[in-house]
């Protein structure tokens, strides 16, 4: 029994690798790693300081993906809404 615990545990954490690699991926492929790094300031701020700004929102998504949009404090993102949907939820997961 143990070691089936052990193997779901480890078999969750592999797949959670796998999607954050995949969102890491889309985050490169949309651009937004030439201005933003995961864990420290680039040309803007770092993911993971967004994902704590926004952390316990209850809107946070929304106001992300709206953010992304917008193209207020933010150039323009021109993604699908699944897309920026999908960073979103990447960015408040770092």
């Amino acid at each position: 029994m143990k070691s089936l615990v052990i193997a779901a545990i480890a078999a969750t954490g592999i797949l959670m690798t796998g999607v954050a690699s995949a969102d890491e991926a889309l985050a490169k492929k949309e651009g937004c790693l030439a201005c933003h790094a995961v864990d420290k300031k680039k040309m803007g701020p770092g993911l993971k300081d967004i994902s704590a700004k926004y952390k316990g929102k209850k809107d946070a998504e929304a106001a992300i993906v709206a953010k992304l949009k917008a193209g207020k404090d933010h150039p323009a993102v021109k993604s699908s809404d699944a897309d920026l949907a999908t960073l979103s939820k990447w960015i408040l997961s770092l």
